[in-house]
């Protein structure tokens, strides 16, 4: 059972035109523009059977847009649960803990009447050959679930049918028609004239057999901005991704065990899962080398971030300990020199 988010994680701006998010392919018109400001993923996978819901945040004055999802096995679509991402992102908070430091810095007494003084000039930091399953339309999305024996020919079933994507697409998805899987073509339109694509929309749920956990990732190769990824696994294990496919190394953002509640049960299922969440950068989207795969790793180890707020210095009794370790300090200095004084005063007496 596998959770994957793209999430909050910013996506590149998709303009003029945009060709790829996370897991497809999308484009709008050359002369309008659309930004995918937050693509969320969540995908359960059970060893047989792999779920996949996604909501996208976008903003734009592109009145549609279209993505592409090869998915190995025939789909179902639905509309999903909006809920699941907030439970998602909620149960992965860092923990934020105080932090104190025993000398005094630049902002704490006696030196903080010099924070007022910065230095000058600082810089800021920077056909035949296609088969439709079926085509429905859920909300702002017309679906259509396609087999296609020949990359080319699905480019055109799509670009017949308003699903306007880039003529690259057909080299991109040919490795899948080889490999005989199928597609979720989805064309994000308002339901009423007039309106342009802006802001969360619903969650669309995708169900399909598959005997490994594979995220397609190929066709974010034709994006021309830098990508990013969030992957939420739920599992039975700590998961892993097999290799970086031409990004960053994945960034560990959290392992533990959880117990599913409300929209996450329900998408889950209930009993004892454990979630790992990394984030991955592909500065460079040409270089995706394929499809991420997840494996378990070597180890449960559970890890969670943890966020510092600066307490300021170490005090005891209100009073900064460092005030009392140099006070305490030339106090025994004083007293030593004192013993000397009068032992030599003694001394001299004899």
């Amino acid at each position: 059972m596998v959770v994957l988010m793209l999430v909050g994680l910013q996506f590149g701006s998709l303009i003029n035109p945009a060709y790829a998010c996370g897991c497809g392919a999308m484009v709008v018109d050359e002369a309008m523009q659309v930004s995918v400001d937050r693509e969320v993923s969540a995908v359960h996978w059970d060893g047989r059977t792999e779920q996949i819901a996604m909501r996208l945040t976008v903003d734009g004055n592109a009145p549609e847009a279209a993505w592409i999802m090869p998915v190995p096995d025939r789909a179902t679509v639905e509309l999903g649960d909006s809920s699941l991402f907030d439970a998602l992102e909620n149960e992965i908070r860092p923990v934020v803990r105080t932090r104190t430091h025993f000398w005094p810095d630049s902002d704490d007494w006696p030196f903080d009447w010099l924070s007022g003084y910065d230095s000058a000039g600082a810089a800021p930091p920077d056909s035949d050959s296609v088969g439709v399953v079926g085509r429905e339309r859920f909300g702002p999305f017309d679906v259509a679930r396609l087999t296609a024996t020949d990359p080319d020919a699905l480019r055109d079933w799509l670009a017949d049918n308003g699903f306007e994507l880039p003529d690259a697409l057909a080299t991109e998805l040919k490795p899948y028609v080889d490999a005989e899987w199928e597609y979720v073509a989805v064309r994000l339109a308002p339901e009423e004239s007039g309106e342009v694509l802006t802001g969360s929309l619903d969650p669309l749920l995708l169900s399909f057999t598959s005997e490994e956990l594979v995220y397609p990732m190929r066709l974010s190769r034709l994006a021309k901005t830098p990508q990013s990824l969030g992957l939420y696994v739920l599992a039975d294990h700590r998961m892993e991704p097999r290799s970086a496919i031409g990004g960053q190394e994945p960034e560990l953002l959290y392992a533990g065990k959880v117990v599913p509640e409300d929209a996450v049960r329900d998408f889950a299922g209930s009993g004892d899962l454990f979630l790992t969440a990394y984030q991955q950068r592909f500065p460079e989207p040409d270089r995706i080398s394929g499809d991420h795969e997840l494996r378990r790793a070597k180890a449960d180890k559970p890890y969670q971030r943890v966020w510092y707020h600066e307490g300021g210095v170490t005090r005891v009794g209100g009073v900064p300990a460092w005030a009392l370790t140099v006070a305490g300090s030339l106090a025994l200095v004083a007293l030593a020199v004192l013993f000397r004084v009068r032992r030599a005063r003694s001394t001299a007496r004899r």
